[in-house]
């Protein structure tokens, strides 16, 4: 509880009650009852968030996961973070769409097809984290032609940012995470249907979205409750506040994305000489 000194420093009163919370991924996690194994929470603002929870402490060998203990007691968990996800189609409706509506842009690359006809882009505009620690990193459209247009170029991003992410899954998996059932996403970006389709179809996993919206929040106010006697653990109050409002699941373009995904994996380490001397 407050203690009288810290009473006195706050202006708070003296005896209520004080719980532990956690970080702002991992309560983002409690928030979207991202709390068991095989469930993950994606945070997909600005910046993008793969976080896996475990019962083992889990580190991935070359530290390009983030290793910490959960705010679940007893719990662990596994994060990758990309910089710039919803930020890279931001900067692209910023600098080749101006004013245009975000739901229009993307919605106007709903037609072309998986692969946005030979169209890839690397999403490393402010260098990036998870899968590569390199500040001098650098985003790149590779293969355009002159039959592309800007629906192919947004679709593109929007597709560059899903295998960005699934890097995150696979270094997860290589780190022993044995299984990826549900992917609980939030954030501006999971407003989209037609980005949703697309990062089910690139993970091959179930898409959810749930009842709240306050994201990291709501855990915390799920961890004071749970501090408090409200609910006896954090995931029996996961359980009786978060339910499930929609799914998304892989659809037949799978498929061509799986096909895809090495192509794009192959980028980085192919520009990654010339990203250090443009730098």
């Amino acid at each position: 509880t407050l203690t009288a000194a810290a009473a006195a420093a706050t202006g708070l009163p003296a005896g209520i009650p004080v719980v532990g919370g956690g970080g702002d991924q991992a309560a983002n996690a409690v928030g979207t009852g991202a709390v068991v194994d095989g469930v993950v929470a994606l945070s997909l603002g600005t910046s993008g968030v793969v976080f896996v929870s475990n019962d083992e402490p889990v580190v991935e060998p070359e530290g390009r996961l983030h290793a910490f203990c959960h705010a679940v007691p007893g719990k662990w968990h596994l994060m990758g973070v990309m910089l710039s996800a919803a930020g890279s189609l931001r900067w692209f409706r910023d600098t080749l769409a101006p004013g245009s509506d975000f739901t229009d842009l993307v919605n106007a690359a709903d037609p072309i097809a998986a692969g946005s006809d030979g169209l890839l882009f690397l999403p490393y505009l402010t260098g990036e984290r998870t899968p590569h620690p390199d500040p001098l990193a650098r985003g790149a459209f590779v293969g355009l032609t002159v039959r592309h247009t800007r629906d192919h170029m947004t679709r593109a991003v929007l597709e560059g940012v899903a295998f960005g992410l699934r890097d995150s899954f696979e270094l997860m998996k290589n780190a022993g995470i044995a299984q990826i059932n549900q992917v609980r996403i939030s954030g501006g970006g999971a407003k989209s249907p037609v980005w949703r389709q697309i990062l089910a179809d690139v993970f091959q996993a179930e898409l959810v979205t749930v009842n709240t919206a306050e994201g990291a929040a709501y855990g915390a106010a799920l961890l004071a409750a749970t501090g408090t006697g409200a609910f006896t653990t954090v995931e029996e109050a996961c359980r009786a506040a978060i339910q499930v409002t929609g799914t998304t699941t892989p659809g037949a373009q799978s498929a061509s994305y799986q096909a895809l995904y090495p192509l794009y994996h192959d980028l980085y380490p192919a520009l990654k000489p010339t990203f250090h001397k443009v730098a």
